[in-house]
């Protein structure tokens, strides 16, 4: 009987282990596609600024 209590209390830990590391994996990933695109917007922000910034120039 401790035979099966141990085996349910072990199979019971691994699975919340696994569990909590994929669900921080996919954190981590929405993370990153987020300031990747943060990234984008802010370049492509400066590049407009730049290219208004020429225009004022030539004219």
């Amino acid at each position: 009987m401790k035979k099966v209590v141990y085996t349910l209390i072990f199979l019971f830990t691994v699975s919340t282990v696994f569990t909590g590391c994929r669900e921080k994996k996919e954190n981590d990933v929405e993370e990153i596609i987020d300031d990747a695109g943060e990234a984008i917007e802010d370049a492509a922000d400066d590049v407009e600024d730049t290219i208004d910034d020429i225009e004022d120039e030539i004219e």
